[in-house]
């Protein structure tokens, strides 16, 4: 596994830049514990985090 240094990249980069595409909500989670598990009712906004981490 690769070791990144964050604090060397950083002054590259804004501080935040956001895409947030429209939301169509024609579906939601039956299983509420499932819901809270992924942070959101609608299926389709559930993204996991597959990014890589930069350590310190």
């Amino acid at each position: 596994m690769n070791n990144y240094n964050c604090n060397e990249y950083i002054e590259q980069y804004p501080v935040a830049m956001a895409y947030v595409p429209w939301q169509q909500s024609t579906n939601v989670f039956e299983d509420l514990n499932k819901a809270f598990s992924v942070g959101t009712i609608f299926p389709e906004l559930e993204k996991p985090f597959t990014g890589r981490r930069c350590v310190k």
